[in-house]
């Protein structure tokens, strides 16, 4: 749990982390939009890159109760 302010360093650490895991995650639901539908692709590749993008998300939600543990993710 993080008790400081908005200027502690180690909330900042938290924030920077979850801004970059947040843009991965919406990079890779982009990604996956467009290659949906599309039978020619390595299935297995699509499958891994759901897997990645839902271990982020559980990554996001972790860091966000940890930043603030009294607000539901």
């Amino acid at each position: 749990m993080v008790d400081g302010g908005i200027g502690d360093p180690r909330r900042v650490e938290l924030m920077q982390r979850l801004v970059q895991l947040t843009l991965e995650h919406r990079d890779l639901d982009d990604l996956l939009h467009r290659l949906n539908g599309d039978r020619s692709l390595d299935q297995v590749q699509i499958q891994r890159l759901k897997r990645r993008k839902l271990l982020l998300k559980d990554q996001i939600v972790w860091l966000s109760r940890e930043m603030d543990p009294d607000v539901l993710a």
